[in-house]
C-alpha cells in the first residue's frame, strides 16, 4: 500500500506505525481531558463562594455551566451536541492518527482532547447523560466563559489553520 493525500495531508496507509501513532494521539488527548476534567473538579470545589478576581473585573474564575456548544449556542438541543460531539471523537481520531505531520498530529491532539474533556461533562455531569452541562470557569474581559478543554481545541484549531495554510 503506498501513502496518498487527503485533504491535501500526506496519509500514511494502517499498519504498526498507524497503531504507534494512534496510540500517541490518544495519549495526549487523554492528558489533556484528564486535566480539564481535574481544572474543573477544582474549580467546582474552590469557587462556590463566588468568583475570585484575578486582575479586577478582566481575568477572574467563577463558574457557570453551558448546556450549549460553542458560545452557549443551541442550548436546548444538548442532546444532539452529545451525539455530535461523539461522531467528532471518533473521526478526530482517525484522521489524527493518520497525520505523518507531527504539528497536524499535536493539533488534533489537542482539539480532541478538549472534545474528550468536554464529553465527558455532557455524559457524568448534571443533570446527567445526553444532557449534562459544560463547567466553565476561566472569564477574562468580554470573552465568554471558558474552560481548559475549549482552549485545547481552540489552539489545536489555530494550529491546524496555521499548518494547513503554510503548506
Amino acid at each position: 500500500m503506498g501513502k496518498r493525500v487527503v485533504a491535501g495531508e500526506l496519509v500514511q496507509p494502517e499498519g504498526p506505525k498507524a497503531d504507534r501513532r494512534r496510540l500517541i494521539l490518544l495519549v495526549v488527548a487523554g492528558v489533556i481531558a484528564l486535566a480539564d476534567q481535574v481544572s474543573k473538579t477544582v474549580a467546582l470545589q474552590t469557587l462556590d463562594d463566588g468568583p475570585a478576581h484575578l486582575l479586577g473585573d478582566s481575568v477572574q474564575l467563577r463558574i457557570t455551566r453551558n448546556s450549549g456548544g460553542a458560545f452557549s449556542l443551541l442550548s436546548g438541543l444538548t442532546p444532539v451536541i452529545t451525539l455530535l460531539a461523539v461522531g467528532a471523537v471518533i473521526v478526530m481520531t482517525r484522521i489524527g492518527s493518520r497525520s505523518d505531520d507531527r504539528a497536524t498530529a499535536a493539533a488534533w491532539s489537542m482539539i480532541l482532547g478538549g472534545a474528550l474533556g468536554n464529553l465527558v461533562d455532557r455524559m457524568a455531569r448534571a443533570p446527567g447523560f445526553p444532557t449534562g452541562e459544560v463547567v466553565d470557569f476561566v472569564k477574562v474581559g468580554w470573552w465568554p466563559t471558558f474552560n481548559l478543554a475549549d482552549s485545547a481545541i481552540t489552539l489545536g484549531a489555530v494550529l491546524l489553520v496555521i499548518r494547513t495554510w503554510r503548506d
